[in-house]
């Protein structure tokens, strides 16, 4: 099996695994996020509009002290950019589906929580395929220090994820059990 038909059957697994954990509920994971975020106050912050069966970082995000933004697709294969964000500004729907905030200013966040299929105990993530995050965190880590926080429910623990030259690691790992830090 090539890296690509091994990516795709773990990503079919693992959205499985969401799926079940996700009918289950978070519990008191955004809450947990939201206690993280505490010490980071003034921070850039980029979070993520939740879509299908991810975890929602949406508490965390309104209770930050400091810029949100959301991620925004540009182009296929480019680093992500982050708009603005704030509870109940004009959203409008972004490439792949998810809402994204119809106006306001690009931030550069210096934190960022990480939406995910799977994570393993490296503090590597398994994303939807797109490489867009991997491209973000090179991209602001090479400018200066970032914090990447993958935000996941425990159950998408894999044994490991499988990996190539340009997969970026996770600093943390926010679940609803709680925090687990990688570096």
């Amino acid at each position: 099996m090539t890296l690509d038909e091994i990516k795709k059957a773990a990503r079919k697994d693992a959205m499985a695994r969401r799926a079940q954990a996700f009918a289950a509920g978070q519990g008191q994971a955004a809450e947990i996020l939201a206690d993280f975020l505490e010490r980071h106050p003034g921070k850039a912050l980029s979070g993520y509009m939740p879509m299908r069966t991810e975890i929602d970082p949406l508490p965390a995000m309104a209770a930050h002290d400091g810029p949100v933004g959301v991620p925004v697709i540009t182009a296929q294969a480019t680093p992500l950019r982050f708009r603005e964000w704030s509870p109940g500004c004009a959203l409008e729907d972004g490439p792949f589906g998810a809402k994204v905030p119809a106006e306001g200013a690009w931030i550069e966040p210096d934190i960022l929580i990480v939406p995910l299929l799977g994570f393993d105990a490296r503090g590597y993530r398994l994303g939807y395929g797109g490489g867009f995050y991997d491209r973000t965190l090179e991209l602001l880590r090479a400018k200066g220090p970032r914090i990447a926080v993958g935000f996941a429910f425990a159950a998408q623990e894999m044994d490991e994820v499988p990996i190539d030259g340009f997969d970026q690691r996770l600093d943390y790992l926010v679940t609803e059990k709680g925090i687990i830090h990688f570096r």
